[in-house]
């Protein structure tokens, strides 16, 4: 059995992901916000192998985040799945960031760069990531006026981006992204149309399974098959330049093969 971390696991998509490997028999390292909300998921830690804290808009907690999983031992699987949708504003994190930019994009890079090298990392993504090009121009929207769809897109650019520049820098792991559909959670609504069991069943699928079809690398998936994600995140130049920027704005290195 597997030991999998998941970010953003005490409600939605993660919750329903830690459920199901623990249903599994595998182990589960949940992570949650806040110590309040940790405390409201007791029935679900009380099943898990650990429970790590830590708010993905701050830099300072990513990093305390990394150091509590590390703490507990080398994952065998991370799912990145926390991420935040419509913000009304930029924001500012405080190290200065757009909100969207800090959770959705530069927490995942800095999870991955500082998290013991699992065997397999899952990335979610979301089909809206295709109206997400053009990114680099202005990465944290210092010059552009705020427009919470697109932030959002682009943040999910990235993730495939990053997962398909992963496999290509780490050979030796399996890296892909996940596009779960619009589902019925919290930040779905209860109009969508997958629920939550189709809509968690590929990027758990990914983590643990031994079927030769799951055993692969950058591949972007949606319920359980492949399919092309946008021309640009496919890219190796601008997978590149978009490593190198990630680095500069968190200040933390990807390591090499």
């Amino acid at each position: 059995m597997a030991i999998v971390f998941i970010t953003g696991s005490t409600d939605g998509l993660g919750r329903a992901a830690a459920q199901s490997l623990l249903d599994q028999g595998h182990r589960v390292v949940l992570h949650a916000r806040s110590a309040d909300r940790a405390a409201a998921n007791a029935e679900l830690a009380s099943r898990a192998a650990g429970i790590v804290i830590g708010d993905l808009r701050s830099a300072v907690e990513t990093k305390g985040i990394a150091d509590q999983v590390n703490a507990i031992g080398r994952m065998d699987a991370i799912i990145h799945n926390a991420g935040v949708y419509t913000e009304r504003s930029r924001g500012s994190t405080p190290e200065g960031h757009a909100g969207t930019l800090a959770i959705n994009t530069l927490a995942p890079y800095m999870l991955t760069a500082l998290i013991e090298r699992p065997a397999r990392l899952v990335y979610l993504s979301s089909g809206l990531h295709r109206g997400g090009e053009g990114s680099l121009r202005d990465l944290d929207w210092n010059k552009r006026s705020w427009d919470a769809a697109k932030a959002y897109a682009e943040s999910k650019l990235h993730a495939v981006a990053v997962a398909f520049a992963l496999a290509r820098r780490w050979p030796q792991i399996s890296s892909n992204a996940v596009d779960p559909g619009w589902v019925r959670t919290r930040m779905g609504g209860p109009g969508a149309p997958v629920d939550l069991d189709t809509g968690q069943r590929t990027q758990t699928w990914l983590a643990v399974s031994e079927e030769p079809s799951a055993m692969v690398s950058g591949r972007y998936w949606h319920h359980l098959r492949q399919e092309q994600p946008a021309a640009e995140a496919t890219g190796p130049k601008f997978q590149d330049e978009l490593i190198n920027r990630l680095g500069e704005l968190t200040g933390v290195k990807l390591p090499a093969a």
